[in-house]
């Protein structure tokens, strides 16, 4: 079956190791089921994957993609929760979570093999492009949103890095769900994407905002850290799922952060009940993900470039 797959290792410049091509097809395997791939989209861990984090040489070639959308042996439109190992099923009783690619041949193929229970109905009302979009940077948006930052309706929240994944994805959900979200971006076009979108209000990155925030939903890192722990109310609270701009902020602002009181919770993915969730929400209020391009899996080395060169706003999907 053709497929997209990490070949090599390369640190410095991920791209060299991704190849596409032919790959063996999904063995059978008890307690799991193989998936016929409609559509998928890409995540930045496809590119660190690339770079070696979370994937060792010893596991290559190594099928990338983590999100997907297709139907199952039965004919069933599904869409796949990318956790694997959460409560154990179709896994060894010891084995550590993970997330695809990192110990199972992924989604960007043809076919994918994941265990029965990671599988859930697609909504009839969202595509399978739309669809794919969901089990990782929206799932991720949804949980910091609404289980970890812990936002009300009214409540306001600031989303730094409009433009990537689950920044975007925050933006789009926070709005749906009434809140009063302001984003930063350093892209005029983005931050006026980011209002068309339903943020109140878009600015550059370290600008004063016009109030403090409940919330922020924090994935870029280093480069505005500090500019979130001071654009939290006292009480706020900061969630932080990745640190594209690195992991270390020339301040830790710690003085501030234990005289407001101010909680830091780090967020990763999401559970399938909030999949669940998150694909009701999603298709009881017509919200949509925002879907930078559609292109072929011959074409993945496009969406890849695009998404390393960070061109993009909103998800990059392949379809099979």
């Amino acid at each position: 079956m053709f497929a997209a797959y990490a070949a090599r290792i390369d640190r410095d410049q991920p791209l060299n190791g991704l190849e596409l091509g032919e790959r063996p097809e999904p063995e059978e395997r008890s307690g799991w089921s193989t998936v016929t791939v409609k559509a998928a989209s890409l995540n930045h861990h496809d590119l660190w994957s690339l770079r070696g984090v979370g994937l060792g040489d010893e596991s290559l070639p190594m099928i990338l993609g983590c999100d997907a959308a297709g139907i199952d042996e039965d004919g069933n439109e599904v869409v796949i929760h990318s956790v694997i190992g959460q409560s154990g099923h179709g896994v060894g009783p010891r084995e550590p979570r993970s997330i695809l690619t990192e110990r199972y041949q992924g989604t960007f193929a043809e076919k994918v093999a994941v265990p029965t229970w990671n599988l859930l109905p697609k909504p009839q009302e969202l595509s399978f492009e739309e669809a794919a979009c969901l089990p990782t940077a929206w799932l991720t948006a949804y949980r910091m949103l609404f289980t970890n930052a812990g936002v009300r309706p009214g409540d306001s929240v600031l989303v730094q890095g409009a433009g990537g994944g689950v920044a975007t994805a925050a933006i789009v959900l926070g709005a749906a769900a009434g809140l009063r979200v302001l984003a930063t971006s350093r892209d005029e076009a983005k931050r006026k994407r980011a209002v068309d979108l339903g943020a109140e209000g878009a600015y550059e990155p370290g600008e004063r905002l016009p109030r403090r925030v409940d919330a922020v939903i924090e994935t870029v890192g280093a480069a505005t850290w500090s500019h979130s722990v001071k654009s939290l109310k006292p009480g706020g609270t900061l969630v932080i799922s990745g640190a594209t701009s690195g992991p270390s902020p020339k301040s830790a602002e710690l003085n501030r952060i234990f005289f407001l009181e101010l909680k830091v919770v780090g967020s990763t993915m999401g559970s399938k009940e909030e999949l669940e969730d998150l694909l009701s929400f999603c298709a009881a209020r017509g919200v949509r993900p925002v879907i930078d391009s559609v292109l072929p899996l011959d074409r993945a080395r496009e969406g890849f470039e695009k998404m390393a060169g960070g061109e993009l706003f909103g998800k990059v999907v392949l379809t099979v």
